[in-house]
């Protein structure tokens, strides 16, 4: 799908936290400056969690608390990573149950946290000042089987 602007892409992560729930990982894809932390922003929003979602590249996981009765946010930046054994030390498996978890630059290293999840890539527009974005999301296993979130979310 087609995201015109920041804003949009905001918004589309707003949408996306309406198809989320307790246990559910989302993996986000993308190079830098791409939109993933907005979309991250959104989804925060779209759960009602408590504190500014922001990158966590330095800190590289902040859990969101809810503001209602919805799942917490953790929100994992693992840019700085080198592989599956840091992600383990991070200890993410821990509250994966009972949170939305959404993990930036997880490619390749957060798969074998749960056998479900969304995997949302983001790819910049082809021109120097195209703020555009194409937006592909990818649903994995069980929990997605009788859903189709890309279809769901449709377009800002």
């Amino acid at each position: 799908m087609n995201v015109a602007t920041a804003p949009d892409m905001h918004a589309l992560g707003v949408r996306l936290a309406g198809l989320l729930g307790a246990g559910d990982l989302v993996v986000l894809i993308g190079d830098l400056g791409a939109g993933k932390t907005t979309l991250a922003r959104g989804i925060g929003e779209g759960l009602g969690v408590r504190g500014a979602v922001t990158s966590p590249t330095y800190v590289i996981a902040r859990v969101h608390p809810p503001t209602g009765d919805g799942p917490p946010l953790v929100h994992v930046d693992a840019y700085r990573l080198t592989g599956e054994v840091e992600v383990e030390d991070l200890d993410l498996d821990a509250s994966l149950e009972e949170s939305v978890t959404v993990v930036e630059w997880g490619e390749g290293m957060v798969e074998g946290l749960a056998e479900s999840r969304l995997e949302v890539t983001v790819r910049r527009g082809s021109d120097e000042g195209d703020e555009s974005r194409t937006v592909t999301v990818r649903a994995v296993g069980g929990r997605w089987a009788m859903t189709d979130p890309a279809a769901t979310l449709g377009t800002p």
